[in-house]
């Protein structure tokens, strides 16, 4: 094996088999990317991302145990050396799996040197390579981040740190980061803040570092639009982990943030389904609410254990989840320049090069599915139409007065008063979800 690889000798290109058999796991089964559906190519409706930092620079180590994920492209040589050698991986996986999209932070691309210069040459360099592989084999960047949490100088923050110099620092590294995303002809560009919060309100002046991330933002969207960038902004919600308490909470956190600081302009959300339940919310909510707004931009499309506290950034396998997700997808007519990103990584136990192929091809079939589900839905209308006579009532008189935004709390009284009380109206869950897994 040389440097360029191959890294996966022994897998081809995934194929198409419908008929295969359970124990057929290298093959895709439900996942057809030229299908059409809805006027729209399967491929176009989930646009699948693999993202690189859980699938190539992932080790498996944790907490309680050192590395178990032994990579042949993480083995041997300089930093920039692996660093070559981990890009030429990941270019045969992408390749040998059939997505079009990869997504990356800054520091999983070329390490981290001394200085901020040295760290921008070994960017240059490697994304030099990354726009060479892409020309060649037809793979494109769905976003681009910037690690701002995990260098000791970030431990209380980028955006929201008290001390202006790491945030000076934060800005100029944001800086080289939008460059590159220019360079590369990424679609979108992700700000996802891991330590944009606080662990103590004793010595944490809430009001300065809100006001300080929304003025870092503006100062990248005035980056962005000075070197003509041309691609998405979107802001990554999580409750909590590392920090206590993180800013953008979730969805309606990160909608309200942006609509009090004016900057709801320039932003979408990139909805994580881990992060929305470890903010106490379902698997859709986030998805959900952001879209109602028009401010659903990508979805990192993961899952969690729900018996645990953290964010475990499983593969989704569980067809409800992404039955909903899509739905709500097709119902806001696609995703446009975002995508199905799989920020989810093999658990540290499977530990086979193989199970990296393996694990995505079961959550893109499981997509696939979530996807003909979801058009079978949408196509009978049977939900759609009940849901439209649950809220039959705000369809004429005073109701559609209330629904246009014309009505008085007089007119609401006088109303009671030659209507009297209101009957109790059942909500019907149950059979909502009972016609809903008739789909599944």
């Amino acid at each position: 094996m040389t440097a360029e690889g191959p890294f996966f000798p022994g897998i081809q290109k995934i194929p198409y088999v419908p008929d295969a058999g359970p124990q057929d796991v290298l093959c895709f089964k439900h996942y057809n990317a030229a299908e059409v559906l809805l006027g729209k190519k399967m491929e176009d409706w989930l646009r699948f991302s693999v993202c690189y930092w859980h699938s190539f620079c992932g080790t498996g180590s944790d907490p309680f145990g050192f590395s178990t994920l032994l990579r042949p492209w993480n083995d041997g040589g300089t930093p920039m050396d692996m660093a070559k050698k981990r890009l030429h991986a990941a270019f045969e996986f992408f390749t040998k799996l059939g997505v079009k999209y990869y997504t990356f932070h800054d520091r999983d691309m070329a390490p981290e040197g001394r200085t901020l210069e040295e760290s921008n040459r070994n960017l240059d360099e490697i994304t030099d390579l990354a726009l060479q592989l892409q020309k060649e084999m037809g793979v494109k960047v769905l976003w681009v981040t910037c690690n701002l949490f995990a260098h000791p100088r970030y431990m209380n923050g980028a955006s929201t740190n008290p001390d202006f110099h790491v945030l000076a620092f934060a800005a100029a590294q944001v800086k080289k980061g939008l460059e590159i995303a220019k360079k590369l002809g990424a679609e979108n560009f992700v700000f996802w803040g891991g330590r944009e919060g606080f662990l103590s309100l004793l010595n944490t002046d809430v009001a300065a570092e809100l006001k300080h991330m929304a003025n870092f933002f503006r100062m990248a969207v005035a980056y962005k639009e000075k070197i003509g960038l041309k691609c998405q902004f979107l802001i990554e919600p999580k409750p909590k982990e590392p920090c206590k308490h993180q800013y953008d909470y979730d969805a309606m956190s990160v909608i309200g943030f942006l609509k009090h600081f004016g900057l709801d302009g320039h932003f979408k959300l990139n909805i994580e389904p881990n992060h929305t339940t470890l903010a106490g919310h379902s698997y859709e909510h986030d998805i959900v609410m952001a879209s109602a707004f028009g401010m659903l931009g990508s979805v990192d499309s993961n899952t969690g254990s729900p018996d645990l506290g953290w964010d475990t950034d499983q593969f989704p396998m569980d067809i409800r989840n992404t039955t909903v997700v899509m739905k709500t997808v097709i119902e806001q007519g696609g995703l446009q320049l975002g995508g199905l990103n799989f920020d989810a990584k093999v658990r540290r136990e499977s530990t086979d090069l193989e199970d990296l192929f393996i694990a995505h091809i079961g959550a893109m079939d499981a997509f696939a599915r979530g996807l003909r589900n979801a058009v079978r839905i949408i196509e009978e209308g049977v939900l759609n139409k009940m849901v439209k006579e649950r809220y039959r009532s705000f369809s004429s008189g005073l109701g559609k007065m209330l629904e246009d935004g014309s009505s008085s709390l007089e007119e609401m009284e006088e109303f009671i008063k030659q209507h009297g009380d209101p009957k109790v109206t059942s909500g019907k869950q149950e059979k909502y979800e009972s016609i809903f897994n008739h789909y599944l």
